[in-house]
């Protein structure tokens, strides 16, 4: 017997096994059982999202022997025909290679006479947007007012090239695309029935690869199969695909992290050997981006406890202005591969912006950056770069502030002193520069934050700065946040000021000087101050 692919093997066959589409299914299922049936649907989607097979599944429900129902039985002769594809009543037509108004006309003068098998002679147009606006203009009266025992169904993934009087014709459901859990779930049912040794993590690769679309997940599992000679690890599935692994992208995050210049240019070469691609590596980049500033802003929509807890200490090093600034970076960078001399360049230039962007960077890391690219080691050229503990903030290391001889010192109380060497970045460090010191005892510490910045108070936040603070006092403390309105001047709204200050110091400057004084009354010109920037 010829081998039959997995996207054909598997297609269902009734509602029931169907994959996704639930709202689809749910008015379906209800128009059958109350035999409200409409003379033409049309389904719209993107490709292997389950258009024709839904078409085929409601094929059967209005022809099984039983009668009309939403749960047709499968056994009997017209279901079993229709899945085989030699039911005579189910005229499958292909748009895009019968556009004419000719083919539509003899397509229609045949749709006057009965069924020979079925209840209903059912029409399946696939593609329906390719025909011809004679074709359509030829079908509408039809299309209307079809006789009794006739039924259509259109498909297409392009609903906007259809005319408006045909899809007022219609009942129109919106396929929706597959989401990668409800893939990966259907793809691991199908290799435990087809007994396939297989990694989640393999599913996963060929879940995002699919797109949302099953049968592209099912014809890339059947690839997998053969490539990986009978299973399907994650290994074989990047290579096959030529994705690039997560070790990578966590080592260029290192990397980019601690300011090494050198390590994030190893990466690009050993990537480069490796011949992957850099436009799916910027992809791949710029995604990781968009999680972390999640894993800031919204940790409950990452669902994968694993990811929450590998992204936290990224989350904790990049600031969010950071990462909005990076994943611009790494999308623009993408878009000029094609600019680029050769893409090895191209991606190395974004690795470098992303590198000269970051306004964090200690001047300790600016000077080991700019030091001579160290060689690629060995080890690296071997296998794909492991990524490396990540400390909360690679940076110099912090001066040792002494320990206040008691709570009640100058020193224990200076909040503007104690929040410039607290250890935070994104979030929690913005609660710590809009708050104010209140109280500190052996055991508790007070804050108070004004209401106006009561969305920094998340639970990461709090906890992030409890723990800083417990280690700078050196003891335990359990911190404590009021809402009030703050009585001091809190050290955001201070380094307001000296910007501001700098800021007016600036323009006075440039006011001043002779030379723009000269030139502005030559030309009778203006100063631009947002363009002055204090250095």
């Amino acid at each position: 017997m010829s081998y039959q692919v997995l996207a054909r093997k598997w297609r269902p066959k009734s509602f029931a096994t169907l994959v996704g589409q639930e709202h689809v299914v749910r008015a379906l299922t209800h128009a059958l059982d109350q035999q409200r049936l409409h003379h033409a649907y049309l389904f719209t989607g993107t490709r292997g999202v389950g258009k024709t097979t839904i078409a085929r599944i409601l094929a059967k429900a209005l022809n099984c022997e039983t009668g009309i129902t939403s749960t047709p039985c499968g056994i009997c002769s017209s279901c079993l025909e229709i899945d085989s594809g030699r039911f005579v009543d189910l005229i499958e037509v292909d748009a895009a290679t019968n556009t004419k108004v000719d083919e539509m006309r003899q397509l229609l003068e045949n749709a006057t006479y009965a069924p020979t098998r079925g209840r209903y002679k059912v029409y399946v147009i696939d593609e329906v947007h390719m025909l011809s606006n004679s074709a359509f203009n030829a079908m509408l009266k039809t299309l209307e007012e079809p006789p009794e025992h006739i039924k259509f169904i259109l498909a297409t993934t392009d609903p906007q090239k259809i005319p408006v009087t045909v899809l007022s014709r219609c009942l129109q459901f919106n396929l929706k695309q597959m989401p990668q859990t409800q893939i990966i779930s259907h793809l691991s049912s199908i290799l435990g029935q087809e007994g396939v040794a297989f990694d989640q993590a393999a599913l996963k690769q060929l879940a995002k690869a699919a797109a949302g679309s099953m049968r592209d997940a099912l014809s890339l599992l059947d690839q997998a199969i053969a490539h990986g000679a009978g299973s399907v690890t994650a290994a074989d599935v990047r290579d096959m695909l030529g994705t690039v692994g997560d070790d990578y992208l966590y080592s260029l995050l290192d990397a980019l992290a601690a300011g090494d210049i050198a390590a994030l240019l190893a990466v690009a070469e050993v990537m480069d050997t490796r011949s992957l691609s850099f436009d799916s590596a910027l992809q791949e980049l710029s995604t990781l981006f968009h999680r972390i500033s999640l894993a800031q802003f919204a940790p409950a929509a990452l669902s994968d406890e694993a990811e929450k807890q590998r992204l936290a200490p990224y989350a904790a090093a990049f600031s969010a202005e950071y990462l909005q600034l990076a994943y611009q970076i790494a999308i623009h960078g993408r878009d000029d591969l094609a600019l680029a001399p050769d893409e090895r360049a191209g991606f190395s230039m974004t690795l470098l912006r992303l590198h000269a962007f970051r306004p964090e960077l200690p001047a300790a890391l600016g000077s080991a950056a700019r030091a001579e690219p160290s060689q690629v080691s060995p080890q690296l050229v071997e296998r794909p770069p492991s990524p490396k503990p990540l400390a909360p903030k690679p940076a110099a290391p912090k001066p040792a502030v002494p320990k206040p001889a008691s709570p009640s010192s100058a020193a224990a109380t200076d909040w503007h002193g104690i929040s410039a060497t607290l250890n935070l970045g994104g979030m929690a460090r913005q609660l710590a520069q809009h708050c104010e010191l209140v109280e500190v005892s052996d055991d508790d510490i007070t804050l108070r934050l004004s209401p106006v910045h009561k969305h920094l108070l998340g639970k990461a936040q709090q906890e992030k700065l409890q723990v800083e603070l417990q280690s700078h006092y050196g003891r335990p403390l359990k911190l404590s946040i009021k809402l009030a309105e703050v009585e001091a001047q809190t050290p955001a709204e201070r380094s307001r000021v000296v910007q501001n200050e700098r800021q007016e110091r600036a323009i006075a400057a440039i006011e001043q000087d002779g030379f723009v004084r000269e030139v502005v009354d030559i030309f009778d010109a203006t100063i631009n101050e947002s363009s002055i920037k204090p250095v």
